[in-house]
């Protein structure tokens, strides 16, 4: 083709006009492509409030975008091919991964109460579906046996792996009704995915000429399926073993043995395509029979579900939305929608109703079996691929394959309202109950949670569990928790262990802490606990960002009263507190804030309690009593150490002088008059049941101090200093201020209150730990659900 000539005499090829053409549309694709990652993840920060899984906004922008007029025409046929390769070789992986998280060999035992429970719903859903949709005329150029069997299959499975992630992003997946729903959802979906690769053999997508070749076909993809399995399943484990004993944990993977291990899976995967057969269910089968444990395997999950829901759902979801076009769905057929009603029917009554029925008969309570059963209908990503796939092969037409997405994205959204009313319903059956030692059963033991940063808190932390245990009966019981900071270093040395969420650190140095650790606090109870006490190790092995959290659910777990947690800073040779570390005071300030119990501070000075055990001496602690919440809690926890043979308590309180000159006229203007003295009848009764307790008794001696303002409260603060081995006060919570407001205005750490701070000056080197103690706060808890919660 000859050049072109303009009237500016500017000459043009035609190889640069197509060339130019081409790089437009190409940065029309990558524009549509990076609309899809930014537009999913902001839509996903929108709903995060109504907790929905990243699939639903993938799935919106996917389909939106997709339709648009200039995006669809930007994507021509040859990237379009592209693009699909890319997408089935994504999906080969998510098969391969699901397959690789299950445990086939589950069909074979005894079938437990969620095996039960998924077989019923599974079964139910897929004769409802038998029956119904072959009347619906649903299909277009398929057989109504390979049609029926293949939309039944889908309507009957579950999407697990939306349903456990749902679980544990709302702190459900611990409970009864947690673990019954994780446990259906993945029986169900493999059930249903066995039994789509089994029709694969029998109904293959390729229609065969004769039936005398369909059982050829057949025989020969059936065998090719078979002897791949058995490889997996015979061969697969002793090549897995072999590379995971020749990668210890704790050691860097061998390149080789990587590549090598990644080779041995592809072509366990390719063995049954090579005849013939589908890859991506090749593929599940694959992973099915693959050994899921060894350190291997387990790379190969976290690698690829990672690069799945990073990369890869927001492209095929785009995918999805070129394939089906939205515009040639048919709103204005009535028939559509009665289509699209019976979809929605038949996978909701059929799961619901087995569940139900199932679920009854085992002893389950009937609303969780509804929710049970409404959370089952869930479908994941595998069912819009088969959907969009049976499109792509010619066998739907494009209004039922968008039906059967609208039905996916509706079982994916109503989940996360499922779960919330799940909750809320057992919150009302099991009230409330504060974690606190003011309203401790006195039968009951109390729980501890004592966190320590490492081996320099040993002898303030034992001697806080010393004075902490009370009466022997019924005791104390205390989990030692190391605070750990998860560093690039130590993440290198992690191996799993057993269970889901739980790993091994290899780091010498950690160990080597820890088991120092455990030594001191166990040589300690053998030699001067007469019982009494009962000790548990823990580890908070986290970012500082996210250890407040895991701290908090873990105190859930161990359904704690109390969390003792050491100050940030650090006693020097000196005697005098270093400006201490910022990522542990980040903990104790959120912590402060969203404890699901009582949390209390130590300021360590130099509390060593322990080495006076030996020399019978007496240990001198006071607690000083203001009023409010906090100190009540404070004055409760006294309660305990009183007990201590080898403790002399002293309870100190201060009183408003009002008959002083120097009594303040201002107070607190955001406290009526009502809630001041309704405080103040509060702190009277609490203080006179603790004196007719202790005091009266002999056993705490009693101070009063009658002052009239805020600095006659600094004056007296700073005079005890240096009387006690150990001052206990509250934090805060206090209505009636007089005697502390304007201590704030010089505050160095506010996260201790105004009398601790000031009882703790970085400056002070008086010998005297200060224990900050705050009452729980209700607003603090958690959500999600108590793992003591029964649906039986």
């Amino acid at each position: 083709m000859p050049p072109v000539t303009t009237s500016a005499n500017v000459t043009f090829h035609p190889c640069f006009l197509r060339f130019d053409a081409a790089s437009v549309s190409f940065s029309g694709k990558m524009v549509a492509l990076i609309a899809t990652y930014v537009l999913s993840r902001v839509v996903h920060h929108l709903l995060k409030p109504f907790s929905q899984p990243y699939m639903t906004s993938d799935l919106v922008i996917g389909l939106i975008l997709a339709s648009l007029p200039h995006a669809r025409d930007s994507f021509t046929s040859l990237f379009s091919i592209t693009l699909e390769n890319i997408v089935d070789f994504g999906m080969i992986s998510y098969a391969f991964v699901l397959g690789l998280e299950m445990d086939p060999y589950v069909i074979l035992k005894s079938p437990t109460r969620h095996a039960m429970v998924a077989y019923a719903g599974t079964v139910s859903t897929f004769v409802a579906a038998c029956a119904i949709t072959p009347w619906l005329h649903y299909l277009r150029n398929s057989s109504v046996i390979t049609f029926t069997l293949s939309l039944s299959i889908s309507l009957s499975g579950s999407g697990s792996h939306i349903l456990t992630r749902l679980m544990t992003y709302l702190k459900v997946g611990k409970s009864d009704i947690g673990k019954l729903s994780i446990g259906a959802g993945v029986h169900s979906d493999m059930i249903t995915m066995f039994s789509v690769v089994l029709s694969f053999v029998f109904f293959p997508l390729q229609e065969t000429a004769n039936f005398r070749e369909g059982i050829k076909t057949a025989v020969k993809t059936g065998a090719a399926l078979m002897l791949q399995t058995l490889l997996a399943a015979k061969i697969s484990p002793v090549f897995m073993n072999w590379i995971n004993q020749s990668n210890p944990e704790g050691k860097p993977l061998k390149g080789s043995h990587l590549v090598l291990s990644m080779a041995f899976m592809t072509v366990i995967c390719s063995l049954a395509p090579w005849m013939g057969y589908n890859s991506c269910l090749s593929a599940f089968m694959g992973g099915l029979f693959l050994p899921s444990e060894g350190r291997i395997s387990k790379w190969t999950i976290s690698r690829i579900n990672n690069l799945l829901s990073t990369l890869f759902y927001p492209l095929f979801f785009f995918w999805v939305g070129l394939r089906v076009d939205i515009s040639s769905f048919a709103v204005g057929n009535i028939g559509t929608w009665v289509r699209l009603f019976c979809l929605i029917l038949i996978a909701t009554i059929g799961k619901v109703g087995g569940t139900l029925i199932c679920g009854l008969t085992l002893g389950y309570h009937r609303p969780e079996l509804v929710a049970v059963g409404l959370l089952l209908t869930a479908k994941g990503h595998f069912h819009v691929y088969f959907a969009v796939d049976a499109l792509r092969q010619g066998k739907i037409d494009v209004t039922t394959c968008i039906s059967m997405v609208i039905l996916i994205f509706l079982s994916v959204i109503h989940t996360p309202f499922v779960v919330k009313h799940i909750i809320e319903r057992a919150r009302k059956r099991v009230p409330v109950q504060r974690m606190t030692l003011r309203w401790l059963d006195p039968s009951s033991e109390l729980r501890i949670l004592l966190c320590l940063r490492g081996t320099h808190n040993l002898e303030s932390g034992i001697s806080l569990m010393e004075i902490s245990r009370g009466k022997p009966a019924p005791g104390l019981f205390v989990h030692v928790t190391d605070m750990i900071e998860l560093t690039e270093k130590i993440a290198s040395t992690l191996v799993p262990g057993e269970g889901v969420d739980n790993m091994t650190i290899t780091d010498n140095s950690v160990t080597e802490m820890r088991d120092e650790i455990t030594r001191a606090f166990q040589t300690h109870i053998n030699e001067n606990v007469d019982g009494g006490i009962m000790l548990s190790r823990m580890l908070v092995l986290s970012t500082f960002n996210s250890m407040p959290h895991d701290i908090s659910v873990l105190a859930e777990d161990l359904m704690v009263s109390l969390i003792l947690l050491p100050f940030h800073k650090r006693l020097k040779a000196d005697g005098i507190l270093d400006e201490g570390h910022p990522g542990f005071r980040h903990v104790n300030r959120k912590l402060l804030r969203n404890a699901p119990c009582s949390i209390g501070i130590l300021v360590d000075r130099g509390f060593g309690f322990t080495e006076r055990l030996s020399t019978s001496s007496v240990s001198k602690v006071a607690v000083i009593f203001i009023g409010g919440k906090d100190d009540q809690e404070a004055l409760a926890y006294a309660g305990r150490v009183a007990w201590h043979p080898g403790v002399k308590l002293t309870v100190i309180r201060f009183l408003v002088d009002k008959n002083s000159e120097h009594e303040p006229r201002r107070v607190n203007n955001r406290a009526s008059v009502a809630e001041q003295e309704e405080e103040m009848k509060l702190d009277d009764e609490c203080f006179a049941e603790f004196y007719e307790k202790y005091v009266a008794g002999g056993n705490v001696a009693y101070m009063e101090k009658h002052l009239a303002n805020s600095s006659e409260t600094y004056t007296n603060l700073m005079s005890i200093e240096g009387q006690y081995s150990l001052i206990i006060v509250g934090r805060a919570g206090r209505v009636n201020t007089i005697l502390t407001q304007g201590l704030n205005d010089w505050q160095q750490c506010p996260e201790l209150g105004p009398v601790g701070d000031v009882l703790s000056g970085s400056n002070s080197a008086s010998g005297t730990s200060i224990l900050i103690i705050q009452l729980h706060n209700i607003k603090g808890q958690l959500d999600g659900l108590s793992d003591e919660f029964s649906i039986m």
